[in-house]
C-alpha cells in the first residue's frame, strides 16, 4: 500500500502529491486526513505531510521511501475536508499544506525535532575539536539529546557538517520526533476502585473518619476532580493519596475543555419569546423552506440597519437544528464577536463553540474539537470559522458580508464567501448573507436571480432610522472653528451629557498626531522600514509604525536639518479623546482602536461597561463602527469621512457609504430618536447624501452604471498579481519579467481573454524593508485563467534569477 502525501514547504512549482510506502507496521493505522513524518528531497529532511489518498501498488519503485512516522492516531480531517483542500489550492493558486494550516487549529501544529545518540560505530581517530565535543557530550546519556543542543556546542554550521558526517559513518545514529505546540488540558479525577468494598472490609477500623467521609462522597457521587473531593469531604490531598496507597481509589486524567466563554453562559432563554414581524416572518419562511429542501442555496438578506436580521438568524438557527443539522455564524471583526457569542448562548447555551484569533492557542484547540467531535453544534468567528470542522452542515450565516476583513490578506489569499458558498454547494447547505449595505457584487446577483433576494425596509418594533445632518467643516474653519469638533456636534453631546444618553464618534485613525514634519525643509518622519509617515502616540511619548510595528523616540530637532521647528499635526483617536476630555471635563469617555484594546477580552470588558453605562461617550476607529446594539446611544457623530471618500480605489465610494451607512445605524435603536452628524469638508459630495438617506438602492444604480462603463467587477474579475523584494530594480524588473511570461502563454490559451494593468507600485510602496509593486489583470476568473496563471508561477519560481522575489496571486482583492 502507498500514501498519496501533501508535503509541507513545497514551493509552488514543485508543489504535488508525493507517493510514500506505508510500513507493514502502519498498514492498519495510516489513513486520509492523517499526518505523517515522510523523508523528503535528496537529503531526505523530515517533513509534515498529510495523507489525502491511500492507493494499492502493483510493484513499488526502487525510489520509493517509507513513511517514517504516523503523527495522527485518528483523522484530522475529514473526507468533505480533503476535498475542500483539492479545490481551494487550485482556486486561489497556493500549495497542498498552505490550505490544511488553514483547516487545522495551530495549537495541533507540530515541529519535526532531530535527536541524536551514540552509535555502533566508535569514533576511531580523535583529531577534530567537535568530533570529540559532540561525542563526548553524548557519552553516557540515556535519553536522545536534541540537534538544537548540540549545535550550541559551537558554530552552528560546522557543527551541523560535523553531526551529518559522524551519522554517515555510523558514529551517531539519528531519530525523528514530533513536538505538538499545545497540550491537550486534563484534570486529575478520582474514583472507587473494583476492590473498594473489599478493601474497606478488610481494613475495618483502620479506615479513618476523614477516609470514610472521601468514600461516602464518591458513593454518591461516582467520580470526582481531587480538588472537587477534598471540597466535597472537607478533606486535605493527603487523605486522598493513602487511600489509593491502600487500593481504595485509584486517579486517572479526564479531558476538559478551555472554554473562553464560559463566564458567558447564564440561564438560557427560549427563543419563543422572541417575535417576528410580517417582512422577518415573510424571510423566514422563504429560508426555512430552502432549508429544509435540503439542496445547496444562497440567500441575500438586506435589510437596513436595525431591521433585526440577528433575529431571523436566530430562529433559523433554531429550525436548522431541530433538523440535526449544524451551523456556522461569521462575523468580520473580532470586536463583534463578545455581542454576538453572548447573545447566541443566551439561547444555545454550550452548542456554541467560538473560533478566532483573539483566542489563545489552548482555548482555539479545544473550541475546534468541541465542533469535531460534535459537542458543539454552531461555529461562531471570524473568517477562519468557514474552515469550522462540523459535519452535516445545514447552514452557513455570513453577517456584514461586504466587509473587506472576510478577505486574507496572507497567502492564502482566499474569501471567506467562496469558501462558503463551495461548502454550502458540496454540503448540501444554505448560504445566507446578511448586510445594510450588501456588497455591490453580492446584490448584482441577488437581483440577477443567481441569490434570493429577501428584504427588510423597516426597522424592528417601527423604530426611526436617524435623523441624519451634514456637517460642513470648512465654514466652521471661516468661523474661526479650529476644532475636529463642529460647534453643532459639541452642542449636541453636550446634549446627550445633561440627559443621560450616550453618544459613539467614529475617527477611523489611531494614534495622537498623525504627521511629524519640519517647518523649515518640509522633512516628515517616517518608518526606516516602511514607505509611511510615523504617528505620534501620547500616552508613551514614542513615534509608532502601524504597518511593521518600528518605534522610535518623538523627536524635537529634525534629523535631516536639525532645526528645532517640528510642527506635529494631522488627527488620531488619541488626540481626538484629549480635546473632548478638555472641553467635557466631567465626561466618561472610552477609547477603543488597536491600542486600547490590545489584552484578551478588553473587547467583551468595554462593551459591557458601555452597555452599564459606566461611559457617556465612546470614541474610536471602525470597530466601533459595525454590528453593536446599545440601546441608550442616540447620537452618532462622523469626525472626517473624506479620506476614506477619495482613496485611489474603484471601491472606496462603496467603502465609504458601507461605513457612513453603518455607524449612522449604531443610534436610536431602541425608544429615543437618533440623531448623526457626519463632518465633511466636501457636503456636496453625493455619496454622502445618499448614505445620510440609507439610500442604498439608489447608490447601487449608480455605482453599478459606473462599473459596467469602466468595466470592473461584477463585469470582470481583478486578479493581483504582487511582487516583493528587498531591491526595488529587482521587483521591477521582475513584476515586468512576469507580465512579458503572461503575454507569451496567452497564445497557448487563445480562449482567455484578459487585459493587463501596469507593472505598478502598490499605495505604500515600501513596508518592512520590502519594495512592493503589482500587475493588475481584468479576466475571468475560470478554470482556464486558473491554468494560465499556474503555469505563469511554476515557470516563474523555477528561475534562479527570482529566488529574492516574492510573488503572490489574489483574485479580487478587497
Amino acid at each position: 500500500m502507498s500514501a498519496l502525501v501533501a508535503v509541507d514547504k513545497a514551493s509552488i512549482h514543485f508543489d504535488k502529491l508525493y507517493s510514500y510506502l506505508i510500513p507493514a507496521e502502519l498498514t492498519e493505522n495510516v489513513q486520509p486526513g492523517c499526518r505523517v513524518l515522510v523523508p523528503f528531497g535528496t537529503g531526505n529532511r523530515k517533513r509534515q505531510g498529510m495523507v489525502m489518498k491511500i492507493q494499492s501498488l502493483d510493484e513499488p519503485t526502487k525510489r520509493m521511501k517509507y513513511i517514517t512516522q504516523l503523527i495522527d492516531k485518528q483523522p484530522l480531517l475529514s473526507p468533505r475536508a480533503l476535498q475542500l483542500v483539492e479545490w481551494l489550492k487550485s482556486y486561489v493558486l497556493c500549495t497542498y499544506y498552505e490550505v490544511v494550516r488553514l483547516l487545522i487549529p495551530p495549537g495541533i501544529d507540530r515541529s519535526v525535532v532531530t535527536y541524536y545518540t551514540l552509535g555502533d560505530t566508535p569514533l576511531e581517530e580523535r583529531k577534530d575539536f567537535l568530533s570529540d565535543a559532540v561525542c563526548d557530550f553524548l557519552h553516557g546519556r540515556e535519553k536522545p539529546v536534541s540537534e538544537q543542543e548540540l549545535l550550541s556546542l559551537g558554530d552552528r554550521t560546522a557543527v551541523q557538517k560535523t553531526l551529518d558526517r559522524l551519522t554517515e559513518i555510523g558514529v551517531l545514529y539519528k531519530s525523528f520526533d514530533t513536538i505538538q505546540k499545545v497540550n491537550d488540558e486534563t484534570v486529575r479525577m478520582v474514583r472507587l476502585s473494583e476492590e473498594a468494598e473489599q478493601k474497606i472490609f478488610s481494613l475495618g477500623s483502620k479506615v479513618t473518619a476523614k477516609q470514610r467521609a472521601v468514600i461516602e462522597v464518591l458513593r454518591e457521587v461516582e467520580t470526582a476532580s481531587i480538588k472537587e473531593l477534598c471540597y466535597l469531604a472537607g478533606v486535605t490531598r493527603v487523605v486522598v493519596q493513602n487511600l489509593e496507597k491502600h487500593g481504595i481509589v485509584e486517579t486517572f486524567e479526564n479531558r476538559v475543555y478551555r472554554s473562553p466563554y464560559q463566564l458567558l453562559q447564564g440561564e438560557r432563554q427560549s427563543l419563543e419569546e422572541i417575535t417576528l414581524n410580517q417582512e422577518q416572518q415573510t424571510a423566514f419562511e422563504i429560508l426555512k423552506a430552502q432549508c429544509e429542501e435540503g439542496k445547496a442555496a444562497v440567500s441575500l438578506l438586506y435589510g437596513v440597519t436595525g431591521s433585526g436580521k440577528t433575529l431571523v438568524f436566530l430562529k433559523l438557527m433554531e429550525f436548522v437544528l431541530s433538523l440535526g443539522k449544524t451551523v456556522i455564524v461569521m462575523v468580520p471583526e473580532i470586536s463583534l464577536t463578545p455581542q454576538t457569542v453572548q447573545r447566541f448562548r443566551r439561547y444555545f447555551g454550550s452548542e456554541v463553540a467560538v473560533l478566532h484569533s483573539g483566542l489563545s492557542l489552548g482555548e482555539r484547540l479545544d473550541e475546534w474539537h468541541r465542533l469535531k467531535e460534535g459537542k458543539a453544534k454552531i461555529a461562531i468567528g471570524t473568517r477562519s470559522a468557514v474552515f469550522a470542522p462540523l459535519e452535516n452542515l445545514g447552514l452557513i450565516i455570513m453577517d456584514e458580508e461586504q466587509e473587506g476583513s472576510y478577505q486574507s490578506e496572507s497567502s492564502p489569499h482566499y474569501h471567506a464567501r467562496d469558501v462558503a458558498k463551495y461548502r454550502a454547494a458540496s454540503e448540501h447547505a444554505l448560504l445566507l448573507l446578511g448586510s445594510a449595505t450588501p456588497s455591490i457584487d453580492s446584490f448584482y446577483r441577488a437581483k440577477s436571480g443567481i441569490y434570493t433576494l429577501l428584504t427588510l425596509k423597516k426597522r424592528y418594533n417601527q423604530r426611526k432610522l436617524p435623523d441624519v445632518y451634514v456637517v460642513d467643516m470648512g465654514e466652521e474653519v471661516k468661523n474661526g472653528n479650529r476644532s475636529v469638533y463642529s460647534s453643532v456636534l459639541l452642542e449636541e453631546l453636550r446634549y446627550n451629557l445633561e440627559h443621560g444618553e450616550q453618544s459613539i464618534l467614529l475617527l477611523n485613525r489611531r494614534g495622537y498626531h498623525t504627521i511629524i514634519a519640519c517647518a523649515e525643509c518640509g522633512e516628515v518622519c517616517k518608518c526606516p522600514h516602511c514607505s509611511i509617515a510615523l504617528t505620534y502616540h501620547r500616552k508613551n511619548g514614542k513615534l509608532m509604525c502601524h504597518y511593521c510595528g518600528y518605534i522610535a523616540d518623538a523627536v524635537a530637532k529634525c534629523p535631516t536639518c536639525g532645526s528645532e521647528f517640528v510642527q506635529y499635526s494631522g488627527l488620531g483617536t488619541q488626540k481626538a479623546e484629549e480635546e473632548l476630555q478638555n472641553i467635557f471635563p466631567e465626561a466618561r469617555i472610552l477609547r477603543m482602536d488597536a491600542d486600547t484594546t490590545i489584552s484578551k477580552f478588553s473587547h467583551e470588558q468595554y462593551f459591557k461597561e458601555f452597555a452599564d453605562k459606566k461611559y457617556d461617550i465612546m470614541i474610536g476607529t471602525q470597530m466601533v463602527a459595525k454590528g453593536l446594539d446599545f440601546e441608550n446611544v442616540t447620537l452618532v457623530g462622523v469626525l472626517s469621512l473624506d479620506q476614506a471618500l477619495y482613496a485611489q480605489d474603484y471601491k472606496a465610494y462603496e467603502r465609504a457609504f458601507s461605513l457612513l451607512t453603518q455607524v449612522v445605524g449604531r443610534c436610536g435603536r431602541a425608544s429615543l430618536q437618533g440623531r448623526a452628524f457626519v463632518q465633511t469638508y466636501t457636503p456636496d459630495n453625493p455619496i454622502i447624501a445618499l448614505a445620510a438617506k440609507q439610500d442604498y438602492d439608489r447608490f447601487y444604480v449608480q455605482e453599478i452604471a459606473s462599473r459596467k462603463a469602466l468595466l470592473y467587477p461584477p463585469f470582470c474579475d481583478l486578479c493581483t498579481v504582487g511582487f516583493s523584494g528587498i531591491y526595488e530594480r529587482e521587483v521591477l524588473q521582475a513584476a515586468g519579467a512576469f507580465s512579458e511570461l503572461i503575454k507569451q502563454l496567452s497564445t497557448s490559451f487563445p480562449d482567455v481573454p484578459l487585459k493587463m494593468l501596469g507593472p505598478v507600485s502598490e499605495r505604500i510602496i515600501r513596508l518592512n524593508n520590502k519594495y512592493r509593486y503589482k500587475l493588475v489583470i481584468k479576466c475571468k476568473n475560470n478554470r482556464r485563467m486558473r491554468e494560465l496563471l499556474l503555469a505563469a508561477m511554476t515557470t516563474f519560481e523555477k528561475e534562479k534569477s527570482r529566488k529574492n522575489i516574492s510573488l503572490y496571486v489574489d483574485m479580487n482583492q478587497e
